[in-house]
């Protein structure tokens, strides 16, 4: 039976009702306590295993730098991260396979100047790098090398520039296949400096070295990395880099600019991007660690090795920086009159 309602308030009944408020809220903490646990517990990232799908094969500039990037992401958040290589043309099945994946960050995409080619080049594509995909960060730049045979005539750029404002269309460059980076260089090359020459394609680096080596071509255009190794033995001899500044992987070489060309530059890049609709959180996580592994000395000196210079940058400079390709690329294509694929 409860006591009278007049009964007075004793020291003991005044101790009991605080040590029964203390109890229901202790317990009401508690219980929210639980299900905040669980909640962090499921959204640590990463959760699994990451895949990184790539639009280029194995062996490839792309490919070892988004190797090494991955191997020190997934040491720096506690998760796999691997490569997947989804070649194909305009990068059609690597984006498919990304936009088509949960946006949960367990998927992502490197992109490149490459894309930004693609979305010029291509009649119409099923994605739009700029509306599918989210950025992340770019991962690294590097130039194109204008290279000679090294018993060739020309020991600077200017010198064939000269030689063909003597003979338009005589003289000839070679470059990979029709709408690669390095052929739209070459394109861009001609209205810069405004000479003519013909442009030869070919379906890979190693026929082009060999090419420039046997004394077949003027000029070859390509990435560093593709001809380092006839570069130091002195097979091959570089005459400008494409940027707009030297680059720190090849500061011998003058750029074209320094060669005559005002206003020439051309850098490339790879970059992360994840599907559109991936947590902020999770972007911003990821651009985190990449901002802190590409200062990292060793990373650094691994990916100028490969004449890439390592460069994070905030989601919004990577998509601004597409989407200038982009347009920039679109004029190239229509001013040399390139069939769109």
């Amino acid at each position: 039976m409860p006591p009278p309602a007049n009964l007075p308030i004793t020291a003991s009944n005044s101790t009991f009702r605080m040590f029964l408020r203390l109890s229901l809220a202790l317990i009401v903490m508690l219980g929210l306590a639980i299900p905040q646990r669980a909640s962090t517990a499921e959204t640590k990232y990463p959760s699994k295993a990451v895949r990184i799908i790539l639009p280029f094969a194995a062996g490839g500039v792309a490919d070892i730098t988004a190797r090494v990037v991955a191997e020190r992401l997934g040491a720096k958040l506690g998760g796999r991260f691997y490569i997947e290589n989804q070649p194909g043309a305009g990068g059609i099945a690597a984006a498919r396979t990304v936009i088509s994946s949960p946006p949960d960050g367990h998927t992502l995409a490197l992109l490149s100047n490459g894309t930004a080619v693609s979305v010029s080049l291509f009649k119409s594509l099923p994605y739009d790098p700029l509306r599918d995909f989210v950025p992340i960060s770019s991962i690294g730049f590097f130039d194109f090398i204008f290279a000679t045979n090294a018993n060739s005539e020309f020991k600077t750029l200017a010198d064939f520039i000269t030689a063909a404002k003597a003979k338009p269309g005589a003289l000839n460059i070679g470059t990979i296949n029709v709408g690669s980076t390095q052929n739209l260089s070459a394109e861009l090359f001609k209205t810069a400096a405004g000479i003519d020459f013909t442009i030869v394609p070919y379906r890979a680096s190693p026929e082009l070295l060999v090419s420039t080596m046997q004394g077949n071509l003027a000029l070859m255009i390509d990435s560093y990395s593709s001809m380092k190794g006839n570069l130091i033995d002195h097979k091959i001899r570089a005459l400008a880099s494409s940027g707009a500044v030297r680059s720190e992987a090849t500061p011998a070489i003058p750029t074209l600019r320094e060669s005559g060309v005002a206003d020439y530059d051309v850098v490339s890049w790879n970059a992360f991007f994840a599907p559109k609709g991936t947590p902020p959180e999770i972007i911003s996580t990821l651009n985190r660690s990449l901002r802190e592994i590409l200062d990292e000395p060793n990373v650094k000196k691994q990916l100028l090795e490969l004449g890439i210079e390592a460069k994070a940058s905030t989601p919004e400079e990577i998509s601004a920086r597409l989407k200038s390709d982009i347009d920039k690329w679109r004029a190239v294509i229509d001013r040399a009159g390139i069939p769109k694929q």
